[in-house]
């Protein structure tokens, strides 16, 4: 298997090693090659297990849903020792996430957390669903969409009608952009990171079909702007 990482783009302005913005070229450059088809595969050599063995530094955090079709080292063309994944259903935020995403940040060094949502998203459609209908999911996937509910409530302001109104994919976005607020606003380490310029936080949509992440929420500088929605 080839060690190599991927490099910017040449489009892309120069950034610093080990940058937010080097952090989101990587990953950008990855998804191009996942979509185009020319994987590399990279840091899953036997030498690159080998190195991890003792140490890890991850350049990304990766707060992703739990979903089987949105595995984030794969439509980002990383390996082993490239990213640190946190993934809960509808990437829901608890005390535990904060924590791991915190660690991964304070602790491994990352310098960019990826907030990875996407299209028909079974969380988003199950708070849409109580929204509607009353209706509340049973056993403990209610405490999933209890914590989705607040990113429709707040683009929407409530009621069926204007839920009804919304298209899905305003909703998901919503969902993924109300994600990265939350994430600035409840840890107090990582809006100080921001703050510092050593950590970004960005909200990425992905496309199941075409495989395609698109940027649509930027907290920090990562030398590129997210798409209008």
């Amino acid at each position: 298997m080839p060690e190599n990482h991927a490099s910017l783009p040449s489009t892309t302005p120069d950034v610093a090693p080990g940058s937010p913005a080097m952090a989101w070229g990587q990953l950008r450059e990855g998804n191009r090659r996942f979509v185009s088809g020319d994987v590399m595969h990279p840091s899953q050599g036997v030498d690159r297990r080998r190195e991890l063995a003792a140490s890890q530094a991850p350049f990304a955090v990766v707060f992703g849903c739990s979903d089987s079709r949105v595995a984030a080292e794969i439509i980002f063309d990383r390996g082993l020792g490239d990213l640190f994944v946190v993934r809960t259903a509808g990437h829901v935020i608890d005390t535990t996430v904060l924590g791991s995403i915190e660690y991964g940040v304070e602790v491994l060094g990352a310098s960019l957390i990826v907030v990875l949502g996407h299209d028909s998203c079974g969380a988003v459609g199950a708070a849409v669903h109580t929204l509607m209908t009353g209706e509340q999911p049973a056993g403990f996937v209610r405490a999933v969409t209890d914590r989705v509910i607040p990113s429709i409530v707040g683009v929407t302001k409530g009621g069926a009608e204007a839920v009804a109104a919304m298209s899905p994919a305003t909703l998901l976005t919503e969902h993924v952009k109300h994600t990265v607020e939350m994430l600035h606003s409840y840890s107090g380490a990582l809006a100080s990171a921001v703050a510092e310029g050593r950590l970004a936080i960005v909200g990425v949509q992905y496309d199941l079909a075409e495989g395609v992440a698109n940027l649509v929420e930027v907290d920090g500088d990562v030398a590129e702007q997210p798409i209008s929605r």
